[in-house]
């Protein structure tokens, strides 16, 4: 059995893994599903400095204090610059890296040199959609009842997490095991991005025919593809 470490993406927390998770804790793997600091049940502790790097240290801190080696680090949408840092602190506690729909930065790379559409919500501190256009665009490929519950828990997301650049020195000089799964109907991150950091990892490539958030739409293919590498 397997050590999995599910990381979400931006207005996410560790509950938009759910069903993967159970799926997987069904088989007998042990899965953790964070919620990064600034997020979702944790929204309440928004404040400056919360970026990747920081995230990232988060991460890598969870791997170090349960003492968790041979992880499988699965991400998605900006979950993979977050998986990114975290392996590179620990990367002799990684086995696989495995990108779904996710975002994958070079050093210096900014979310916004990727994803250009303005929020309709932006503070000082955080930004994301308002849960009519979360409804409407974001989860509108989700069957009605998947979709309110994902709404509900939609939250704003680190504003510095768009506009810092990332800072990876070493990750893509490393090498990895690792898989990308692209999700066909998803806007962002799109193709052209996903296949540059599968031929720079050398890694194994998956296509599901479905929107950004495979974890809710089709979770069973999902797993199988995570589990399949």
């Amino acid at each position: 059995m397997a050590t999995f470490v599910l990381l979400h993406g931006a207005y996410q927390g560790g509950w938009i893994w759910k069903p993967v998770r159970e799926r997987l804790a069904a088989a007998g793997h042990t899965v953790f599903a964070p919620t990064l600091d600034g997020c979702a049940e944790r929204a309440d502790a928004l404040r400056p400095g919360i970026d990747t790097e920081a995230h990232g240290a988060e991460i890598a801190k969870l791997l170090e204090f349960e003492d968790l080696n041979d992880v499988v680090l699965v991400a998605t949408s900006s979950g993979g610059m977050v998986m990114a840092a975290a392996a590179e602190r620990v990367p002799d506690r990684i086995s696989r890296l495995v990108f779904a729909d996710a975002l994958a930065l070079m050093d210096g790379e900014k979310i916004r040199d990727i994803v250009t559409r303005p929020s309709s919500i932006e503070t000082d501190l955080a930004l994301g959609p308002s849960k009519e256009d979360a409804a409407s665009r974001l989860f509108a490929d989700l069957e009605p009842d998947v979709r309110e519950w994902a709404v509900d828990r939609l939250t704003l997301h680190p504003r510095n997490v768009f506009y810092q650049p990332v800072k990876l020195p070493s990750f893509w000089q490393s090498k990895w095991t690792a898989s990308v799964i692209y999700c066909t109907e998803a806007q962002n991150p799109g193709k052209p991005h996903q296949k540059r950091a599968a031929d720079a990892l050398g890694a194994s490539w998956h296509e599901i025919e479905t929107g950004h958030y495979p974890m809710l739409s089709t979770p069973d293919r999902l797993v199988e593809l995570i589990l399949q590498g």
